[in-house]
């Protein structure tokens, strides 16, 4: 009875191995290959579970969904008109055919290399047929598609289909940047120069014109004021030839006023001059004095 268990026991975990190496299962995301010996023997892309000879085949598994191959480094890539430019593309790609994919490149390491080559070279013949015009504006979607088709019909043989191709940057090369900002700085500065001459050259222009309207100004105010002052002296001397002429007396008693008004406002002032002079002649009394000192 205990043998018997024994063997029971010994066939169930046989049974259990053989189930193990011979059951396997295929995700939606993938697709995979059985192996025997090296030998590719069927193809299975649709998901679930699937079988095999056990400790005989083997299952190679690849990714059904798209992959992007992305370059490392830059190339440098001479246009039509003999310009540099460091064009860095990258691919999406599908495994469409995983025997013929196993039989050329084997994994997707073999067949990142493959691809980097192929699409180089590609990327080089395109470009090479180009200007850089052409690059920078609205025919690089043609340029980049006709790439596309080129390196699809490349790869066809290796089991891929691309799915896109793109030039994510197209640039000048360190050395052809740094010339080309050195000369643009060079422009700017000369144009800089020139707005700041022109603009000095307007400053003076318009300086030269305010001093002159200044001057003009001036003038006029002046040629006004002198007018106004000698029509002013005029009609002063008219009115004091009418007051003279009205009453001389009383008339030569206020120029007299003012003359003393004037000349007496500083104390500090010292007069020599005689007590009988016609200056004091509004300062004498009825006999004749002025009642003056003579200082």
């Amino acid at each position: 009875m205990a043998s018997l268990r024994f063997i029971s026991l010994v066939t169930v975990g046989l049974l259990g191995i053989v189930a193990y190496g011979s059951l396997f299962t295929v995700n939606q995301t993938q697709q995979a290959l059985v192996i025997q010996f090296g030998e590719p023997k069927r193809t299975i892309q649709e998901p679930g579970l699937a079988f095999k000879l056990p400790f005989i085949q083997d299952v190679v598994y690849y990714e059904k969904r798209v992959l992007s191959l992305i370059p490392q480094d830059a190339e440098e890539v001479i246009l039509s008109d003999q310009k540099r430019l460091q064009v860095d593309a990258y691919a999406r790609y599908k495994i469409e055919d995983p025997l013929l994919f196993f039989q050329t490149v084997r994994n997707e390491l073999g067949a990142r290399g493959r691809l980097e080559a192929i699409i180089d070279s590609s990327v080089r013949r395109a470009l090479g047929r180009e200007t850089l015009g052409s690059i920078l504006t609205g025919q690089r979607n043609d340029i980049t598609r006709s790439i596309g088709d080129e390196v699809n019909e490349s790869v066809s043989s290796l089991g891929i289909k691309i799915i896109d191709v793109r030039l994510r940057r197209a640039d000048y090369p360190e050395a052809t940047s740094q010339n080309i900002f050195n000369r643009m700085k060079s422009e700017r500065e000369r144009e800089a120069k020139e707005f700041r001459a022109t603009g000095e050259e307007e400053a003076q222009k318009i300086r030269a014109d305010a001093e002159k309207t200044r001057t003009v100004i001036i003038s006029e105010a002046k040629r006004e004021a002198q007018e106004t002052r000698g029509a002013g002296d005029s009609k002063a001397i008219r009115i004091y030839a009418d007051s003279f002429g009205q009453d001389a007396e009383f008339f030569a008693f206020y120029r007299s006023m003012e003359a003393y008004d004037k000349s007496m406002t500083d104390s500090g002032t010292s007069m020599v001059i005689s007590p009988n002079s016609s200056f004091f002649r509004f300062f004498k009394n009825k006999d004749g004095m002025t009642g003056l000192s003579a200082n």
